[in-house]
């Protein structure tokens, strides 16, 4: 898992994916794909410590199936699947943590908002997965969890854009290279979590469970000089 976070000189997330997480928040049905990017210091290892909430954050979970980039690729053409799929490694299960109060006044006053997404910890990933544990990532059950009440649990049929769609748009604007990690979309159910609570999160093939891509990561208070303001 070190691996990841040493090799992934970006990450690379895709926003509003599933049509029922559109809704949930209120947010336009993008007509293409669009994406953000988060730090890599943001990756949390797993079984390497607690997501850490920073004082005044409301803090919200996404799960989201990540790929893990094998190759160095630019100009993909969404219509060659295999020259898309061909160019993943591998797959881990991603908590995309979001200071939600951070981004929505973002948003507002029309300011990034990539410290919504990039506090250190803000990335719980699930151990390394190689394809052979996932045939088909179009068609495995996402699910989180928070103190064993299950919140996110739906496929990644219910993509807006498919894997190789948005791999082609993102290496259309510019080079994806090997080690990056790519987010591909939460499903509805996001919400809050507080200092105390405990997310556990995976995916199933086939309706079975795939035990290398369990995460479980507990949320603690960060402490330190940083509070959020209003910008």
């Amino acid at each position: 898992m070190a691996s990841i976070r040493a090799n992934a000189r970006k990450i690379l997330c895709i926003g509003r994916n599933y049509a029922d997480h559109i809704a949930e928040l209120s947010n336009a049905r993008p007509k293409q794909p669009f994406f953000f990017l988060k730090p890599s210091s943001s990756i949390l290892p797993p079984a390497s410590g607690p997501v850490l909430r920073p004082t005044g954050v409301n803090l919200h979970y996404e799960v989201e199936l990540a790929l893990i980039m094998g190759k160095t690729v630019r100009d993909l053409d969404a219509r060659d699947e295999k020259r898309a799929m061909d160019a993943i490694d591998g797959y881990a299960v991603a908590i995309d943590m979001t200071a939600r109060n951070a981004q929505d006044e973002a948003k507002k006053k029309g300011l990034p908002w990539s410290i919504a997404k990039g506090f250190d910890t803000f990335l719980p990933l699930s151990n390394y997965l190689p394809k052979t544990a996932i045939p088909d990532p179009q068609n495995v059950e996402l699910w989180l969890s928070v103190n064993h009440e299950m919140k996110q649990k739906d496929s990644t049929q219910l993509m807006l854009f498919p894997i190789p769609r948005i791999l082609a748009e993102i290496s259309q604007c510019m080079t994806l290279e090997q080690g990056d990690v790519v987010l591909t979309g939460t499903p509805k159910g996001v919400g809050s979590v507080v200092v105390g609570d405990v997310m556990k999160a995976g995916l199933r093939v086939d309706g079975k469970e795939v035990e290398e891509g369990r995460i479980e990561v507990e949320v603690q208070e960060k402490g330190g000089s940083y509070a959020y303001k209003e910008t």
